[in-house]
């Protein structure tokens, strides 16, 4: 079993897809129980079962954008 930060951390959960390819998802963990893990990143809100948890860890938090020069 893997395992997780507390909620409200950054973290990245690598996980197999329906195909057998890997995914990742990246953000902030809103929770986590036995059966699913639930991230919240760029592509939206992902609820991950945990047989299909591959690993995961946090990360730090995501650099500042940078301004645009003209």
């Amino acid at each position: 079993m893997v395992r997780l930060p507390a909620p409200g951390a950054r973290v990245v959960v690598r996980y197999l897809l329906p195909s057998g390819q890997a995914t990742d998802a990246l953000g902030e963990l809103l929770s986590a129980d036995e059966e699913l893990v639930v991230v919240d990143g760029k592509r939206g809100v992902e609820r991950i079962p945990r047989a299909d948890i591959v690993a995961a860890k946090p990360v730090p938090p995501a650099p500042a954008p940078r301004d645009r020069r003209v």
